[in-house]
């Protein structure tokens, strides 16, 4: 039994010897009817694949050690806005979604990377990297207020330290009133007996001036205004005191240096978003323009000729004839996608000591102490961009003028008005140096000038 095992063992291997050789030869027939070319392509796009298996493991590895360092420098970003206390700047400015997020904000060297695929080389470790000084710089005008169209006498952005703004402006101011004086008495309701004197004035105003203002902190700046002006006067009305039924016109003008003027203005608060931003400042006014007690003034009784006479001047003034010193706060309040402005100030007028005036045919005539009424004043606009270079702004403003004394005692013709403009403006920037604003103001009040054209060309130097 053994032998016969042995003998069914041997013909079994002899069996598979002889086969052996007849599957391999039916293999090797089968792989030789494959077409070289197309062994030839799919041996390419395999070692392609490799390839492309291989770049993008190495990119992936690259992609995650830029992740773990731009993960480190924002927390040493972040650390250092909070020694310095730049939190509630960037709260203001609306914040970056990568330093509120808290994930953003955890230590990516307790996050293990992501494994590679199969078959990507291991990418080499390396620590994070620490930033040694403050990723970028705080932009300068993250401290100042919006820029909007100015409207106001009162700009609200301040100029930046060691900056000097050359400001030329143009204004045109035109006026017109009427005026009805009857002297005499009724006798019975509805007639006069006596005169009745009507007056239409129309008075043009054209000022040109050169403002200087110079940065002298990020906070506070300095602007000198020089001034000059032209102005004419028409003033249609019948002789009074007469019986005349012919209208007069009666004509003066004057042109010449206005009140030179100069204004400190300080940024007391960092504002920001739905914060609002204060700026005080204070302006003192000269003199220096001809003021209406200098030129001579028309008879009003009989003088030159025997006739009576206007009592007007016979040359219109340039300036106020009164030193002055004003107090005022200026508020801004972003609230995106506007800017809500305004101003609130008082005009304090200097007492004049021992004012004299000259009239026509009767010389010097003595008026003794004048003071002309102070002015309290406030406005409010709302301001909006319409890109990065243009911007519109609409306002009111209003003006409480009090009476002029005369010896400490109010003058008869002097009472207290009010003074109201509807204000709208627009601005254009050329460039970073030079701005276009124009301003348009309609008079609402009766003692308010008709129509006020501004127009201001800023260029920093």
């Amino acid at each position: 039994m053994y032998r016969n095992g042995r003998v069914m063992q041997a013909r079994t291997c002899a069996l598979a010897l002889a086969v052996l050789p007849m599957w391999v030869g039916a293999c090797l027939a089968q792989e030789s009817s494959i077409d070289p070319v197309l062994r030839e392509k799919i041996d390419a796009q395999g070692r392609r694949i490799d390839a492309m298996r291989s770049r993008m493991a190495e990119q992936l590895a690259e992609l995650e050690q830029m992740k773990r360092e731009l993960a480190a420098q924002e927390i040493q970003y972040n650390d250092l806005r909070q020694a310095i206390g730049l939190n509630a700047l960037e709260q203001a400015r609306g914040g970056s979604s990568a330093l509120s997020d808290p994930r953003a904000q955890a230590n990516p060297a307790q996050e293990p990377p992501p494994a590679p695929p199969p078959g990507a080389p291991q990418a080499p470790g390396s620590a994070p990297v620490v930033a040694t000084q403050p990723v970028g710089r705080r932009p300068e005008q993250d401290e100042r207020p919006p820029e909007v169209a100015p409207i106001f006498d009162q700009p609200g952005v301040l100029t930046p330290r060691g900056k000097l703004i050359l400001e030329p402006s143009y204004q045109y101011g035109y006026s017109s009133s009427d005026r009805v004086a009857l002297v005499g008495y009724t006798v019975i309701p509805a007639i006069l007996i006596g005169l009745v004197d009507v007056r239409q004035v129309k008075t043009t105003t054209q000022t040109g001036a050169v403002a200087f203002r110079y940065g002298l902190t990020n906070r506070m700046e300095l602007e000198v205004r020089v001034p000059y002006v032209d102005t004419h006067t028409d003033t249609i009305s019948r002789e009074i005191f007469t019986g005349t039924a012919q209208d007069r016109l009666f004509t003066t003008s004057g042109k010449g240096l206005g009140d030179i003027e100069a204004t400190l203005r300080y940024q007391i608060n960092d504002g920001g978003a739905d914060k609002p931003y204060y700026i005080g400042w204070f302006r003192a006014k000269s003199r220096t323009g001809r003021d209406p007690f200098e030129v001579t003034s028309d008879c009003v009784t009989r003088c030159v000729e025997n006739f009576t006479g206007t009592g007007l001047p016979l040359r219109s003034p340039t300036g106020t004839g009164f030193y002055s010193a004003q107090l005022g706060v200026t508020w801004l309040y972003p609230s995106d996608p506007v800017v809500f402005f305004g101003n609130l100030s008082y005009l304090h007028n200097f007492e004049r000591k021992n004012v004299s005036r000259n009239v026509l045919g009767a010389g010097q005539q003595f008026l003794g102490d004048v003071k002309a009424g102070d002015i309290a004043d406030i406005s409010i606009g709302m301001g909006l961009s319409l890109n990065e270079k243009a911007s519109i702004s609409i306002g009111y403003d209003q003006a409480f003028v009090g009476r002029t004394t005369q010896n400490d005692h109010p003058l008869p013709a002097s009472a207290r008005s009010t003074l109201a403009s509807l204000l709208v403006g627009g601005s254009y920037r050329f460039n970073d140096k030079e701005t276009l604003n124009v301003t348009l103001g309609v008079g609402i009040t009766r003692d308010t000038p008709d129509t006020t054209i501004t127009v201001r060309v800023p260029i920093t130097l």
